[in-house]
């Protein structure tokens, strides 16, 4: 039992959270806490499964590792073919802590919970699919299992203007998918060998310059409005602005990172020479993503708009650190490595503080029912545990040392400096404009007069510690001890770097 358990921990943790939610469906709708209860055991399994799997990662070996491969269509050259590098793993263990955060976050849910959860947990699976598939017809297929789900979460349970904000979801991230089969399609029936497998792929196809150039646009548009590249990120401060706590929590905590991640796995890995052609552009819109962001987050009122305008500015430092990364093919090796490096670790660490914002503006949404920030002032006697939490969470948004934004944040405007210096003057600019609407905020809610209609606010309660203290200690934690990340980091970098200097 437990050598089938260490062969298909993949397959556990990428199954997991899809059982859950299939047996959420036979639970009688007036039981709530068996569903709740059976939430957060597949949640902790996962994460549990994750650590482990990352305690069990051997770091002198490179390339994938925990490999399972399960035939599903040889004649289409597909399989059920998943495995981790140093990258990857640590994206599986982001998802497993969001989701664990956000089914505690999801406590209160009255609505239809069993449906909601069940939603919430297939949508997960698909996102660990994804970071776990070498197979480009199971990547897409999961990809589109995690995305989908989106609209009948904000649809249903979302607040606002939540119809309109569905659809517009929807229908941008169908648009990217459709470049993404495209491109699929392209790579499919271009290269020498009928094969979805992407290793197969990396080591046998060798694409003319205008085939690399065009394939790799339609992966980077694609993929691209997922991770909310201007001037295509429109659908994402809506979407989260009116989505749920939970659904949020794991849209801007995670699956924005899917973008970021389907750049690099099949856009980079497959097309280097297309890559660094258009590493100009991709840097460029990064660092519009790091200013626009930056300046219309400052001029929102809305709580919730102001966190999802800072997750389009955070987005652009993991994409100008994928651009660093690609702009040099033959010269300073390292340099490009700090610059994926730190992108890839401003996956991580965005993920868990913009889930940590997220669960934070649902709790004061929920006490004060407001979520304007001119209503709001001196919340920070009242509710002390979410004034620090949400400290934490702003001192990481703009990167103060002893949290993980600092070191993200740091390796990537580095590596940058060695490829496209102009960008790194431009991005870090954006950095301070970060850091003046992130205080703003704070002082606006927590300190300041308090109106007379707050005098009784509480403070976070029960299970609703359980998203805060997780999220904040994890911030901490990788702030103080980088190594944590960056040791797997660099494995998985290394990895991607040599398909640059094959």
């Amino acid at each position: 039992m437990l050598e089938w358990i260490l062969q298909h921990r993949l397959t556990l943790i990428t199954l997991t959270p899809l059982v859950a939610s299939v047996i959420m469906l036979v639970i009688p709708p007036e039981r709530k806490t068996p569903m709740r209860l059976l939430a957060a055991l597949a949640a902790l399994i996962t994460v549990a499964l994750s650590v482990w799997l990352c305690l069990s990662f051997d770091f002198k070996h490179s390339g994938i590792q925990f490999e399972e491969t399960i035939q599903w269509l040889p004649s289409m050259g597909s399989s059920l073919h998943l495995g981790v590098d140093g990258v990857s793993v640590t994206l599986v263990l982001l998802t497993s802590i969001i989701i664990l955060a956000g089914v505690f976050a999801s406590w209160t849910v009255t609505n239809r919970p069993k449906e909601f959860l069940s939603l919430l947990l297939f949508l997960v699976s698909g996102v660990f699919g994804v970071f776990c598939s070498l197979d480009l017809l199971f990547f897409f297929l999961f990809y589109e299992i995690a995305v989908l789900p989106m609209y009948l979460l904000i649809g249903i349970w979302g607040t606002g203007r939540k119809e309109y904000s569905a659809m517009k979801l929807t229908l941008y991230l169908l648009l990217g998918s459709a470049f993404i089969l495209v491109g699929i399609m392209a790579v499919y029936f271009l290269g020498p060998v009928r094969t979805f497998d992407l290793p197969l792929l990396i080591q046998t196809t060798h694409f003319t310059a205008i085939q690399q150039k065009t394939i790799f646009l339609l992966f980077y548009v694609g993929f691209g409005i997922l991770a909310a590249i201007w001037p295509l990120h429109t659908w994402s401060p809506d979407g989260h602005a009116s989505a749920p706590t939970a659904v949020s929590m794991l849209h801007a905590g995670v699956l924005m990172k899917l973008g970021a991640f389907g750049v690099l796995r099949v856009g980079m890995c497959l097309l280097p020479e297309g890559a660094h052609y258009w590493a100009w552009l991709i840097g460029g819109i990064a660092v519009i993503n790091i200013v626009y962001g930056s300046l219309s987050a400052m001029g929102q009122t809305d709580l919730k708009y102001v966190i999802a305008y800072s997750s389009v500015s955070h987005m652009g430092v993991v994409m100008l650190g994928l651009a660093g990364a690609i702009g040099l093919t033959n010269a300073t090796h390292q340099m490009n490595a700090i610059s994926l490096t730190g992108s890839t670790m401003q996956m991580f660490s965005h993920g868990i503080m913009t889930g940590l914002f997220f669960a934070l503006v649902g709790l004061i949404y929920e006490k004060s029912h407001t979520r304007d920030i001119r209503e709001m002032g001196g919340f920070a006697e009242k509710m002390p545990g979410i004034a620090v939490a949400f400290v934490i969470g702003s001192l990481a948004s703009f990167g103060l040392p002893g949290t993980s934004g600092f070191i993200a944040e740091l390796l990537s405007f580095y590596g940058v400096w060695g490829t496209f210096p102009w960008m790194t003057y431009i991005g870090v600019a954006g950095i301070v404009i970060t850091a003046a609407y992130v205080l703003r905020v704070v002082q606006k809610i927590f300190f300041g007069p308090r109106s007379d209609k707050y005098d009784t606010l509480p403070t976070a309660k029960t299970t609703e510690w359980v998203a805060l203290i997780l999220l904040s200690a994890v911030l901490i934690i990788v702030g103080i001890i980088p190594r944590l990340l960056t040791d797997f980091l660099n494995v998985g970098v290394n990895d991607y770097l040599k398909l640059f200097v094959r």
